[in-house]
């Protein structure tokens, strides 16, 4: 079973239930993926037979190994697996799922492939989460916020802020040069940049974000904390666009990336819930291998 994003390839080979090893590799679009798929097949398959592979994710993008499509929204896990592209990879059989797709009232689309494996597996991990309604968090280079309503998701909304930090933060001015004109590194550490960014979450983001470098000059800070400055801006402004005060939040993803979206959280009063993005998936990807149609 895999889940193949945009920026890698992270496999997983089980005997029955236990995960016994590991493979990675480069993401869905760069380059011949089915190959790539392929080179890694064919390392296992030199170790004892394999049955049959599971993908989720950009795995199903077109320019990827196979177009898989979207399930319209609202969508449970029945009606995700419905539709699935196949293929063989080193003579492998081989399945992409479909993401999911949707429209607010308004009309605006919306898109998402891997994510969804994430949501039904964490339900399937904890079936409290299968009755009423949950807003669920998805950190990462598009942070999803998805609606599920009895065990149907009715929605979601993209943030693509993780893209816009490592624009800002590796691409941009904004930070400037690892030392001062001083030859000083300068003073302050990401979380203490993460919290005046939190601070100012709330003001013009364009206005806003010129403090990590003006900060820099005036105030001798260090570039991690105008890294961290753009973090809490960008994380506390998406968090305060999308949640209510007061409001519980799914988190599903990487523990330290969760973290941070746990503090803009808490700094409106919202109680959060931690689940690990690996767990998830793979409890995701389990319930499409045992649902074949």
């Amino acid at each position: 079973m895999g889940d193949w994003g945009t920026t890698r390839l992270r496999l997983f080979r089980l005997d029955g239930e236990d995960v016994v090893a590991r493979l990675s590799g480069p993401g869905a679009l760069e380059g011949d993926a089915e190959a790539a798929l392929a080179e890694r097949l064919d390392l296992w398959k030199a170790e004892g037979p394999l049955s049959e592979v599971v993908l989720c994710g950009m795995a199903g993008a077109p320019g990827a190994l196979v177009a898989a499509g979207y399930a319209a929204c609202p969508a449970d896990a029945a009606q995700w697996l419905s539709s699935r592209a196949r293929l063989e990879v080193a003579g492998i059989p081989v399945s992409v799922l479909p993401g999911l797709s949707c429209k607010d009232s308004e009309g605006v689309p919306e898109v998402m492939r891997g994510e969804e494996a994430q949501v039904f597996g964490a339900l399937a991990l904890h079936p409290e989460l299968g009755s009423g309604e949950h807003l669920i968090a998805l950190p990462g280079t598009h942070c999803k916020w998805v609606s599920v309503v009895n065990g149907t998701i009715v929605g979601f909304r993209t943030h693509p802020t993780g893209e816009l930090f490592a624009l800002l933060a590796g691409q941009s001015t904004l930070t400037g040069p690892e030392k001062l004109p001083d030859g000083t590194a300068g003073e302050g550490t990401f979380d203490e940049g993460f919290a005046r960014g939190l601070d100012r979450c709330e003001d013009s983001l364009t206005g806003a974000l010129f403090e990590a470098r003006a900060a820099r000059m005036l105030d001798g800070r260090s570039k991690d904390w105008s890294r961290g400055y753009i973090s809490g801006l960008l994380i506390g402004g998406e968090v305060s666009a999308q949640v209510p005060t007061g409001i519980p939040v799914v988190l599903i993803g990487d523990p330290a990336l969760s973290a941070l979206y746990d503090r803009a959280l808490a700094a409106r009063g919202c109680t959060s819930r931690k689940i690990d993005g690996d767990a998830a998936v793979l409890a995701g990807l389990a319930i499409a291998k045992g649902q074949k149609a």
